[in-house]
């Protein structure tokens, strides 16, 4: 039987990297967003790199399912980097049952301070903080937090792992740098940081500038969200030792 392992996050999350570890196990292989595609097409939104990201991807959101959820695996691992703003309202969730869900949190104040980086005028819908407490409230699982992944990668790792069924991998911590053929075709615009990675920083963009003063009113909105997960969030196995 194959794990296929659901992550479900925000943008800024330190979710790239974590798709490398994963990738990095030799019973592993992972795919990049599956559900991107099939999100623009519905919205009609402008992100960078857009038609190219239309044309790179199925946008047939069953088809899309029945993949994720019963094609073929090469590895007795399948990683799956999603992005919980993809998981738009008139979709089924519930055909997303036979998948193993984890989710990956962060500070949204470190998330906005990274994100406007990228598009100036982020909003709630575009951060996915609602649709990652409604799947966490529908299907359950172990929740990592993005400072926790920085501040002890083996410990953290290794409780995901176990939350998972899966023995930890010390070739998880590290990999080389460089873009990967599974990265989507939108790598260009988002990746630079991860490519040039060689395993978990000590911080992670955006981690030390303020916050714009423009986002204080979206942080306050984002704050209830991560604090309804973050209590949830597995603790490292080398803080339980201790």
């Amino acid at each position: 039987m194959t794990l296929r392992v659901a992550m479900w996050s925000g943008p800024r999350n330190l979710s790239t990297a974590l798709m490398r570890s994963f990738e990095h196990r030799a019973d592993c292989t992972v795919v990049d967003e599956p559900l991107y595609a099939a999100y623009l097409a519905a919205t009609g939104l402008d992100h960078p790199g857009r038609d190219e990201v239309i044309a790179s991807q199925s946008t047939d959101w069953e088809a899309l399912v029945r993949e994720l959820t019963a094609g073929p695996v090469p590895t007795p691992v399948q990683y799956q980097k999603h992005m919980t703003h993809h998981v738009l309202p008139d979709l089924d969730q519930g055909a997303l049952a036979g998948l193993r869900h984890a989710f990956l949190v962060r500070d949204p104040e470190r998330v906005l301070t990274s994100y406007a980086k990228v598009r100036e005028e982020p909003t709630l819908e575009d951060l996915g903080l609602p649709q990652q407490l409604a799947l966490f409230e529908r299907f359950g699982g172990p929740v990592v937090d993005a400072a926790d992944v920085l501040r002890d990668p083996r410990g953290t790792l290794t409780a995901l792992c176990a939350a998972l069924g899966l023995a930890f991998d010390e070739a998880m911590l590290s990999w080389p740098a460089g873009p990967r053929d599974t990265d989507g075709v939108w790598a260009p615009h988002w990746y630079a940081g991860v490519e040039a990675s060689t395993g978990f920083a000590t911080s992670s963009p955006g981690g030390h500038d303020p916050l714009p003063e423009r986002l204080a009113p979206l942080l306050e909105r984002c704050r209830p969200f991560y604090d309804a997960l973050a209590p949830h969030r597995l603790r490292p196995a080398t803080d339980q030792e201790s």
